[in-house]
């Protein structure tokens, strides 16, 4: 069929691959697509391995565009240090503020890693801001993010500065990491209702919940390449 892509034809994969590069840099630069240059973004990065051209690509497209996902991204490049730039937390922190704020596909992950930023302290001289990252962790866990629930649930679990330890709240944010799959969320909640520690007891849960976290590990490890040598 014409328009088709035999992607065994090793010349007509260039062509395709060519072809798209051209038609998102169009979209950037000529039809001021936002969208378009963070296409153009993820194909330097993902088709080319040109991190550098990536990271200008996606500073251009925060600058100009206040894109939702280049924030995201280019947050991610500050953490590492990828394509050039240096590694910097405190604008990673800026980029995936902006990103959650903004909202879009990854305003989520962001908030999460706000949330992550703020309570490790690097970005705020080394002083932890537990009730900011509570914050932008709430934000993700209401976007069914599950690390972010868990991290919660270890905050009120312990309290902070800031925020007093509250076992009802601990127990919630386990049980709602639990049932997004997160095996440590699941482990928690069991032991809570195990041992009645500030909840009341209830032995019943407590197996099931135990139970849950046994098979999430097991699927986990199924999914996990095991690595056999001599093969």
């Amino acid at each position: 069929m014409a328009g088709l892509v035999d992607f065994k034809n090793e010349e007509e994969v260039k062509d395709y691959l060519d072809n798209l590069g051209t038609e998102y840099s169009y979209q950037c630069f000529k039809e001021k697509q936002p969208d378009g240059c963070n296409r153009l973004a993820e194909y330097f990065e993902n088709i080319k391995k040109n991190f550098e051209s990536a990271a200008g690509i996606l500073k251009i497209n925060c600058d100009q565009n206040e894109h939702s996902e280049s924030f995201y991204k280019l947050g991610a490049y500050y953490v590492t240090g990828k394509g050039g730039l240096p590694v910097d937390l405190k604008a990673a922190y800026s980029c995936f503020l902006k990103s959650c704020n903004k909202g879009g596909k990854k305003s989520i992950d962001s908030c999460h890693n706000v949330g992550l930023l703020a309570h490790d302290g690097r970005v705020n001289d080394e002083k932890a801001d537990a009730v900011t990252a509570r914050d932008y962790y709430n934000k993700a866990c209401d976007g069914n993010f599950a690390a972010s629930c868990f991290n919660l649930s270890a905050t009120y679990l312990q309290g902070a500065p800031g925020i007093p330890k509250d076992m009802n709240k601990a127990l919630h944010f386990s049980e709602k990491a639990c049932s997004l799959g997160h095996v440590w969320g699941c482990a928690n909640a069991s032991r809570m209702y195990k041992l009645g520690d500030g909840v009341a007891k209830n032995d019943e849960k407590a197996e099931s919940l135990k139970n849950r976290a046994r098979d999430l590990h097991k699927m986990q490890q199924e999914r996990t390449p095991q690595i056999s040598f001599g093969e």
